[in-house]
């Protein structure tokens, strides 16, 4: 994919062009009235997002992400698809899917006006992920820059057969330090502890972070807000097509296995992901779709 082409097919001036970034991956790199961003077309991965009012990011990324072929970034936002976490079928496929790990197709560039731009990339079924999944399908990935940021992960069944999807839009907030946010909205929500004993429990009041967390919440409502006291400001995430969210972050312990974090990150993010994950399976009917859609807004607390 030579990044000459990709800017004659799809650069638009003044918004949007293409460029080698780490590891000499093609990225695409977005300023317009409101915002910047940068993604990567390894993955479609949204690596950065900021508007011009703002002095922080709003996603974080390891220093000690891999950028490679066949491994995902670790940050940003990463595509869980069509599982979320293990390989159910316990055949030592890759962890979240297979989509995050490859390279999409870009589909279309559109300056909506000098505060919007639109990118929508593709993901279709071929010889390659038919080692992965064997159902036909096609996945586009809408992503709108402004000054909200928008994301809409759209599954296509383009087969004869029906298929059952689990999902995430995986996202890693940069935040001040882990111990001065909490996460409004999960009040008395049901959510299974994957980090202590797979048992489920009732979120009692706003979620604080002081260990290791990873827990499933089912039937969250919108919208769910990360109060962040360090960098004063809140991140207002709206889902639609969602019934659970995944809430993670690591702790001090750092599983030996995460190399691509450095021994402090989990003090500079939290992942509070919208999905259909657990017992939130998506079934979609030959010749039908399913859209996760979520926006993400910053604003000051």
């Amino acid at each position: 994919m030579r990044i000459e082409h990709l800017n004659r097919d799809h650069g638009i001036k003044g918004h949007l062009k293409f460029d080698k970034g780490n590891g000499h991956l093609p990225f695409i790199f977005i300023n317009n009235a409101r915002a910047s961003a940068i993604i990567s077309l390894h993955g479609a991965q949204i690596l950065s997002y900021k508007p011009h009012r703002e002095e922080e990011d709003l996603l974080f990324v390891s220093q000690n992400s891999w950028y490679e072929e066949g491994r995902a970034i670790r940050g940003g936002i990463p595509l869980c698809w069509p599982w979320f976490g293990p390989d159910p079928s316990e055949d030592k496929r890759p962890d979240h899917g297979f989509v995050r790990n490859g390279l999409w197709d870009i589909l279309k560039t559109e300056a909506l006006s000098k505060d919007e731009t639109k990118i929508v990339f593709q993901f279709e079924n071929s010889p390659k992920s038919e080692a992965y999944w064997q159902q036909p399908f096609s996945l586009e990935l809408e992503v709108i820059i402004s000054d909200t940021l928008t994301v809409n992960l759209i599954t296509r069944n383009t087969g004869d057969k029906s298929f059952t999807i689990t999902q995430a839009l995986h996202a890693y907030f940069n935040v001040g330090h882990i111990n001065d946010i909490k996460i409004l909205g999960l009040d008395n929500s049901t959510y299974l502890d994957k980090a202590q004993n797979e048992e489920e429990y009732q979120q009692e009041g706003h979620l604080t972070i002081n260990t290791e967390v990873n827990r499933i919440y089912k039937d969250v409502e919108n919208p769910l807000v990360i109060q962040d006291q360090a960098f004063r400001r809140k991140i207002i995430i709206t889902a639609t097509h969602h019934k659970t969210a995944v809430v993670w972050n690591p702790g001090v312990d750092l599983p030996p296995t995460i190399t691509d974090l450095e021994t402090d990150d989990y003090q500079r993010f939290v992942c509070v992901e919208s999905g259909n994950v657990s017992c939130d399976t998506i079934e979609v009917p030959p010749q039908s779709e399913f859209q996760l859609r979520a926006n993400y807004k910053i604003g000051k607390i």
